[in-house]
This record gives structure tokens, sequence and C-alpha cells, in this order.
């Protein structure tokens, strides 16, 4: 079987030192996914992993489709945690997935990260294929190959470097998406457009009837990428991409996980753009149009929690360099800038007046 006989319109390739790999795009994708195991001679037992909401969406279906066990495990952040893993190696093992074996990886950014580390540490690592349903997971967390969970000193402390075999990706899943998890992904995109393509910060871009849509969702794609294949292990320009990222880790931290990453992301952008500002990178226009298309999109720009607590959630973060945070902050768009020499204060200063 070759890709020309799978009706995906579009392939995307990734160039990555632990094997290159495809990102396949289309309406229905999901569907061609037992022929694309098959294409890529993924012919062991295979396993979906989803959550409990998701299930009975997609999985139930695509367990079906192609005859496969679906594990379906607790939906939300809380969940991502080695105890989570535990429990998918015991559900590995019960139905006999071998070293020849495939975890299929059916969810949101929370699925990819836990059935990805699963499959990069079971029997010293199997197969694994991305198949995300939520835009976030899309356009940013199945990318690159990053997964892992999460300890109660902080997010993704525990990890791993894991590319898929391969990702697809069905927009047709996109307008069953609840509203939070549309803006949530449209944080990531945004993310995007101000390291990489001014083009994507135009709010009418977001609304959930524009029939262009799937450019955007290209377009965020292969930014990412482009980070990707440039820095496969984040040693300098893919770190960019955690613009927002160190204030959204630590809101999410202290919230209790109850915001959702893709808010926190939002509030972190708008946190980002402030501190570029205090910082002297950039004039006031710059975070004035950040929070207003944060904003006009739906998603936080405050937040409520005192700035101390913040500030000392990021001690945690995986980002620093011994105790030394650091921060992604820009010069304009598409300038960014990775800082180690951000006073304590300045974040304070920013936190205060972004507090609500």
């Amino acid at each position: 079987m070759t890709f020309s006989e799978i009706p995906v319109p579009e392939r995307i390739a990734v160039r990555a030192p632990q094997g290159d790999y495809a990102i396949y795009i289309g309406d229905k994708a999901l569907k061609t996914l037992d022929a694309l195991l098959q294409l890529h001679n993924l012919n062991g037992k295979a396993v979906i992993v989803t959550n409990q909401a998701i299930a009975p969406l997609y999985g139930e279906m695509l367990s079906a489709l192609l005859g496969v066990p679906l594990i379906a495990v607790p939906d939300g952040e809380q969940y991502k945690t080695l105890e989570s893993v535990r429990a998918l190696y015991d559900k590995l093992l019960d139905h006999g997935i071998d070293r020849h074996g495939t975890v299929i990886a059916l969810g949101g950014g929370v699925i990819g990260d836990l059935a990805g580390f699963a499959a990069a540490t079971y029997l010293r690592g199997i197969a694994f294929v991305q198949a995300p349903t939520s835009l976030l997971a899309m356009v940013d967390a199945s990318i690159g190959g990053k997964v892992g969970v999460d300890l109660p000193q902080g997010k993704n402390l525990v990890g791993a470097f894991k590319q898929p075999a391969f990702i697809v990706v069905d927009p047709t899943l996109l307008p069953t998406l609840p509203e939070a998890e549309w803006i949530c992904g449209a944080a990531e995109i945004i993310k995007a457009g101000l390291l990489r393509d001014e083009s994507l910060l135009d709010a009418a871009l977001y609304q959930r009837d524009n029939k262009e849509f799937v450019k955007v969702l290209k377009r965020a794609i292969q930014i990412k990428v482009d980070y990707v294949q440039r820095d496969p292990y984040e040693q300098n320009i893919r770190a960019e991409l955690n613009l927002g990222h160190t204030f959204a880790h630590a809101v999410e931290k202290v919230s209790g996980y109850t915001w959702r990453h893709g808010e926190a992301v939002g509030f972190g952008l708008v946190a980002a753009a402030r501190l570029s500002r205090a910082m002297g990178l950039c004039d006031a226009a710059l975070p004035e149009r950040v929070e207003q298309l944060v904003g006009a999109i739906g998603l936080p720009t405050r937040c409520s929690f005192e700035p101390s607590a913040v500030r000392a959630a990021m001690r945690t973060d995986k980002k620093r360099h011994g105790q030394t945070l650091r921060f992604v902050l820009l010069r304009g768009i598409a300038q960014p800038e990775i800082r180690e020499d951000v006073p304590e204060q300045a974040v304070l200063e920013v936190l205060e007046s972004l507090r609500s």
C-alpha cells in the first residue's frame, strides 16, 4: 500500500533524529487510521488510549473500526500522573501488548502526554501514534515528541522525547469541540503568530464559522514543525515556543489545574508582552495589541491569584537554569528573545498589574 492509495488530502513531513514521520491532515482522516497503520508496517497488537469524555464520542467507533481494545482514563490534567502511567502499564500487559505493539493516543494534550510517556517507557519503548481530537493538541501538543507527566511540585517534571510513528489530524472533529476547548487551541495559534506570522493575529480567524480555518490550522502546524526540525531536543531556538508558558504553568499550578492549559497560555501571553514592555524591549502598542486579541477570543487577561504565589510556583519550572528563570519575551511581532536576567520585582509588578 502507498500513500497515494489512502484518501488523506495532505501530508507534512517531519524530520527527527529518532526517525522521520508524517502528519496526515484531512477530513475523515481518522477513518483512514487502519490503512495508515498498515502503510507504516505497524502490524502488531494495538490499543487505543483515550479519556472517559472522548471514548463515547470517537473512541468506541475507532475501537470497532480497528478491532483493538480501548482504554479510557479519567479526564483532566490532575490525572496526568505517574500513578496513571502505572495503571496504563497494567492495562497494556493485560491486553498482551508486546514490543511490536502500538499505542494510539486519541484525545487532547493530556492523553498525548500520558499515553506517549507510557509508550516511551513500556518495554523500553514501543510504537506510538498521535490522533489529536482537540485544537490545542492538533497545532501544538501532538507535534515534536515531548511526552510526560506532572508531579505535585509542577507540570511535566517527568518526561521523555518520544516521536510518534505518525500523527493523524482530522479537522472534521473541530465543530464538535466545546467553546472552551476551541479558544484554548486558539491560544497556541496566537502564540505561533506572535513568534512567526503576524497574519495569524486576527480575531476574525477564530470564529467558529470561518470556512477557511483549515488554512490557519495548517499554518500553525507548519510553524511548530519548523521549530521542531531545527531544534528537536529544545537546546536553543525551540525554547521560543515557551512564549507565555513560564507564567502559564505557574498559574495552572496555583489554580490546582482548574485553569485549562490554553486559558493559562492566553493569560501568559498577555503577561509576557507586559513584561517585554517592562524590560524595555518593545513599545506599549505590543502588549495592548496582545491583550486586546486574547480578550477578543474569550481567553482570560486577568487572574485573581496572589502574585507572590504565582512567582513561587515558577521555582519548579522545568525551563529554569538552576535558580534562574527563563522567559521568552518579544521585541516585536516575530522577534522573540529568551532572557534570563528578568528581575523578580518586574515579574511581581506585571502580575500585580494583571490581578483581577
